[in-house]
């Protein structure tokens, strides 16, 4: 369509005033949003990498049911659990079930680490399709001279790699205090190492690996951080525990993010290596709150 010469000359009017009127105002625009937790104090976890120790909720549990539980977990945000000596009681078929219905996944488990029965338990774990096979402690014969830590390092060498050639993966150590306090004269050196170090120093990684529970290592007396650097291809997954630490007394766990523990360093040293975070907490409430405030913490609210 053309227009006539007065039509043309109106709207270059009009536009000339539009155009003066814009340049006189002030244009608001809605500030960008924060990014969620971006002043959390610490790098977040992805929640891909973020599990559940269902220990913690042994007490709910029993109380409502797995079923329930893991609906809640599943709401939080978790896309993984780790299940302890008595969620092996669960038929096999319905532990999965209940897995796939709540769209979780057990990567990891503390179960029985018995060698006279580890095959069933390997069988097990592999049908419910975990990725590492461990318990809350170490194998047999324990920490109670040198001569049984190295003992027990070749255990768990021989239960990582029948793991390992069964298509599971590989078994982790995972410590309390003891491992760290319990110290033994290095027969050829001398030197004075912890019970954690001389299984670490005696262990293949290509069939073990260490689940560090950084509240009990740090009760301690372990600066975690730094264990980390020095450590951390062979630490694949952490037990994130927070407390409060109480010097010669056993420390009172709390919810993650809540106690003495300074996470910052922690994450950051655990970042190149750790594959799994595990939330755990001894004596947690019968309620969604500790997982859900954990969750909240370590992902920094996204």
């Amino acid at each position: 369509m053309s227009h006539t010469p007065t039509a043309r000359r109106r709207m270059g009017v009009a536009a000339s005033a539009a155009l003066a009127l814009a340049a006189t105002c002030t244009v608001f625009t809605a500030p960008a949003a924060a990014k969620p937790g971006h002043d959390c104090g610490h790098r977040p976890v992805p929640a891909s990498k973020l599990s559940f120790q269902l220990f913690t909720y042994r007490n709910w549990i029993a109380q409502i049911g797995q079923d329930a539980v893991f609906g809640e977990l599943t709401g939080i945000g978790y896309k993984q659990v780790q299940p302890y000596v008595a969620t092996y009681s669960t038929p096999v078929e319905e532990l999965r079930s209940l897995l796939k219905k709540h769209h979780l996944k057990a990567s990891s488990g503390q179960g029985n680490v018995d060698e006279a029965t580890f095959d069933p338990t390997i069988a097990y774990a592999k049908r419910i399709g975990q990725k590492y096979m461990g318990s809350g402690g170490f194998a047999a014969p324990g920490i109670g001279s040198y001569e049984n830590t190295l003992a027990t390092a070749a255990t768990m060498n021989r239960l990582g790699e029948r793991s390992v050639r069964a298509g599971v993966g590989k078994l982790f150590g995972h410590n309390h205090w003891q491992e760290f306090t319990t110290k033994y004269a290095d027969p050829v050196t001398g030197e004075l190492k912890s019970a954690w170090q001389i299984l670490v120093e005696n262990t293949n990684p290509r069939y073990v690996a260490f689940e560090v529970d950084i509240f009990w290592a740090e009760d301690a007396g372990v600066n975690t951080a730094e264990l980390l650097k020095k450590y951390g291809k062979r630490i694949e997954l952490l037990h994130i525990k927070d407390g409060f630490l109480n010097g010669d007394a056993r420390g009172v766990p709390t919810d993650v993010g809540d106690g003495d523990l300074d996470w910052g360093p922690i994450l950051d040293a655990a970042r190149p290596h750790v594959k799994q975070y595990v939330v755990e907490r001894d004596n947690a409430p019968a309620s969604r709150e500790t997982a859900e405030k954990s969750f909240r913490f370590l992902t920094c609210g996204q």
